[in-house]
């Protein structure tokens, strides 16, 4: 498989540079960097006046760090990292969207490098990001605090994002659901912490944006997927209402419904045919079946092959 994975990039290479040797050079602009210069570059960080009157330059300054991060031989660390992320937090004087949405994702790359109590001082920009009237600085300000803060911090600003959560915008309530999710899984504490968010995660489920519902009713599974007889409710809950509009979210419900179903069978709690079953097995294949008439192409196969792999 590796040999025919470079006879395939070699082929594709010829075709594009068939007539320029040096083309593949001038493909990748950043393939030739000098550590030093960049850095030499990265001061201007440190000039507000520059940082409000040219964020382009230093937008290019961000993308070649980054591109210099990629690079095992030249990555920054120790240091080098620590200065370059507190010139890094002096970029939130500018306003310029393009930059802000450089420095957010350079924090996401650069703060495992850096010490965690330096990591704190950005948390500050960043919360105050986060209860502005942008809503792309909410959103996004959401999501690298969700990777760079601890539970004590979380609990801090949990007011936010339980706020986040049932916002009006469907960019800032999917994003505080999905840094729920990565919130979750990072570490026991804060899993604690994102449980006492379900009333909010329930109401999300009702917005009218599908993919708020898509990232709903994934976080309301991961809260209550330790609890078999919460599960099998919230399945119920939602394959009788027929509440859910985003085809995404249905696709979910009908995964959960499966497996709820198989664990059923595996358990011993149902043995024979469906219709003799359980409430929870008549009522989740019922659903199933349902779901072959869906108006999405996506749920009418994830239920087909649903069904098809029941026991």
């Amino acid at each position: 498989m590796g040999d025919l994975l470079d006879e395939i990039t070699k082929g594709v290479s010829e075709l594009l540079y068939d007539d320029d040797p040096k083309g593949i050079e001038r493909a990748h602009p950043y393939s030739n960097l000098e550590k030093a210069k960049v850095l030499q570059d990265a001061r201007i960080f440190h000039d507000d006046h520059l940082v409000r009157e040219d964020p382009q330059k230093c937008c290019v300054v961000l993308a070649q760090l980054l591109a210099l991060m990629q690079n095992t031989n030249q990555a920054l660390q120790g240091e080098e990292a620590t200065e370059i992320f507190f010139g890094v937090t002096k970029l939130f004087v500018s306003s310029d969207l393009y930059l802000r949405r450089m420095t957010y994702l350079f924090i996401k790359e650069i703060y495992e490098r850096c010490d965690s109590s330096d990591v704190i001082i950005v948390t500050s920009c960043l919360t105050k990001d986060m209860t502005c009237d942008v809503d792309l600085y909410r959103a996004n300000a959401l999501r690298v605090l969700a990777r760079i803060i601890d539970a004590a911090m979380l609990g801090a600003i949990e007011r936010y994002v339980k706020q986040a959560i049932v916002d009006s915008s469907g960019m800032v309530s999917s994003a505080a659901l999905v840094s729920a999710l990565h919130l979750f899984d990072s570490a026991p504490e804060n899993a604690t912490i994102v449980k006492r968010w379900i009333s909010e995660t329930q109401e999300a489920t009702t917005s009218p944006n599908e993919m708020v519902q898509f990232h709903a009713i994934q976080l309301l599974y991961q809260i209550k997927s330790q609890d078999r007889l919460a599960i099998s409710k919230l399945v119920q809950q939602f394959s009788q209402k027929n509440t859910l509009r985003s085809p995404l979210a249905v696709t979910c419900l009908v995964r959960y419904t499966a497996k709820l179903l198989q664990d059923e069978i595996s358990t011993g709690r149902h043995s024979g045919s469906i219709s003799d079953g359980t409430p929870i097995m008549r009522g989740g294949y019922t659903f199933l079946v349902s779901c072959l008439r869906h108006r999405a192409d996506m749920v009418i196969f994830e239920a087909a092959r649903a069904i098809c792999n029941l026991p």
